[in-house]
């Protein structure tokens, strides 16, 4: 049984506790302070950041969207940290540096982005700060929030498999879990171990014929997937390098040659977990 006293959840005691945001389209969150260190999830823009201290190009820092600390450039984070006033809602877009579909491309964001609008229009262009123009369509309230997540994670379908990765380019399994249930406001752990335990309620029978739902997750022991209905699973996977969808009892067949058979099913209901603070997400700002 994990313990919400994870390594992986906690900062050292001490340093800076500065706040800073991200203001690069995605950065890296690596185990140790080095340009090739293994990239253990990612940071994406617009999301807060506690930094713990500086070490070269690196800070330790912990995510507050989810607990997680690792390393990222310091680069890639400002202060201070601005109100979100939006969300995107497509998995990748470009924002422009003027209102113009021939207009210079800053960088690349998706699901996940938080943005604050600086209150300007040009034709259906928004304005928002750090990121530039944005088509008025691919973006919504940041408090009006999607309800369900497998729609989302079907977005992300043929997007590759990145270990790490919770961004429009690449992401890995519990990223898409993450960022899709993030999408409907209800925050999840980051890694498919903490999901199996943390997230939702486990489902006692779910082998039986006509249990699982959509929006159910399947969990195995270093992997996590959900369900688009009572027999179709989307995931991201390393065996495929890729995001698909793929009918259930095949796929289990086929995962246990790499994973072993399923630990358990989650269900999570949307309707009473969005905006709520989960009990393993315990930040000291």
């Amino acid at each position: 049984m994990l313990t919400y006293q994870d390594d992986r959840l906690t900062l050292p005691e001490g340093g800076d506790r500065a706040l800073m945001q991200v203001t690069a389209g995605v950065v890296a969150l690596r185990k140790t302070p080095a340009p090739d260190a293994t990239q253990i999830s990612q940071i994406l823009f617009g999301e807060t950041v506690i930094l713990h201290h500086e070490e070269g190009e690196f800070g330790l820092v912990q995510g507050l969207q989810d607990g997680y600390v690792g390393w990222a450039l310091m680069d890639a984070l400002s202060a201070p940290v601005l109100k979100a006033t939006h969300r995107v809602t497509v998995p990748r877009l470009h924002t422009y540096a003027e209102p113009s579909i021939t207009a210079a491309a800053n960088f690349v964001i998706g699901i996940g982005a938080q943005l604050t609008a600086t209150g300007e229009r040009e034709g259906r262009y928004l304005r928002f700060e750090r990121a530039g123009w944005i088509v008025d369509h691919l973006v919504a309230p940041a408090n009006e929030f999607e309800t369900d997540p497998a729609a989302v994670a079907e977005r992300y379908l043929t997007t590759p498999y990145l270990w790490g990765g919770r961004d429009c380019l690449g992401l890995d399994c519990s990223g898409l879990v993450q960022i899709a249930f993030g999408a409907c406001g209800i925050a999840a752990p980051r890694d498919s171990d903490m999901q199996r335990e943390w997230f939702g309620t486990p489902i006692e029978d779910w082998r039986a014929p006509g249990v699982l739902q959509r929006n159910d997750l399947i969990c195995w022991k270093g992997h996590i997937g959900i369900m688009l209905d009572a027999q179709t699973l989307l995931h991201a996977n390393g065996t495929f390098m890729t995001t698909l969808k793929e009918p259930l009892w095949p796929a289990i067949e086929r995962i246990a040659t790499e994973y072993g058979e399923p630990l358990g099913a989650r269900r999570i209901v949307v309707s009473k977990l969005q905006g709520v603070q989960p009990p393993w997400l315990t930040l000291q700002v």
